[in-house]
């Protein structure tokens, strides 16, 4: 059996990976009418509450313009609620509504949730080193600089 060569290896896996992602955003939206992308975030909200979006963004690894589309969207639904902080009036703090928390307590684990594990899971120098690869096959793809919404999440925030 003849070895696959280095693209086929990483094109499958970065194809597996974007399955993974898809089915279960598909089945999010399919149980709870939400994208994978607003799961993970009621989720992340749920470890911690009061995070600010900043915050929510850095523990989603995501932009916070992108961070920030999604809460909106979770706020219009009466999942999360945002508010003023009472010791920083220019802080709001996220924190799940009651209907977020039973979403996130039905809810299997985020596929992302999974993703940033599994990164985790990898020895500090793989992980640099694939970090390393994948700057530079963005950079030789011509999308350097760009600002990647959430996974299978539309980057507008009022779709």
């Amino acid at each position: 059996m003849a070895v696959p060569s280095s693209q086929w290896v990483i094109l499958n896996g970065i194809r597996l990976i974007f399955q993974d992602l898809r089915e279960a955003s598909r089945a999010a939206e399919a149980r709870f009418g939400l994208s994978g992308a607003q799961l993970f975030v009621l989720q992340t909200l749920a470890a911690t509450a009061g995070m600010s979006v900043n915050e929510l963004a850095a523990r989603t690894f995501t932009h916070q313009s992108s961070v920030s589309g999604v809460v909106k969207k979770l706020v219009r639904r009466r999942l999360v609620r945002a508010r003023r902080s009472r010791h920083d009036a220019r802080r709001l703090e996220l924190s799940l509504t009651a209907a977020g928390a039973r979403v996130v307590k039905r809810a299997p684990d985020a596929a992302q949730a999974r993703l940033i594990a599994g990164l985790n899971g990898l020895p500090d120098a793989e992980r640099k080193r694939l970090a390393r690869g994948v700057r530079r096959l963005v950079r030789a793809m011509g999308m350097e600089g760009r600002e990647a919404a959430m996974f299978l999440e539309d980057h507008s925030p009022e779709s």
